[in-house]
């Protein structure tokens, strides 16, 4: 896998997780995709 690319895929996944991180500081958010979830099943 060429350097580019490489960098370019770790950049992608560090963006992802810091996304998430972010989400995780608003519980209203996770909340809602708590009862999203639940209402599944």
């Amino acid at each position: 896998m060429s350097t580019p690319r490489r960098l370019t895929l770790a950049a992608l996944a560090a963006a992802a997780l810091l996304a998430v991180f972010a989400l995780y500081t608003r519980p209203d958010f996770l909340l809602q995709l708590a009862d999203q979830v639940w209402a599944c099943f």
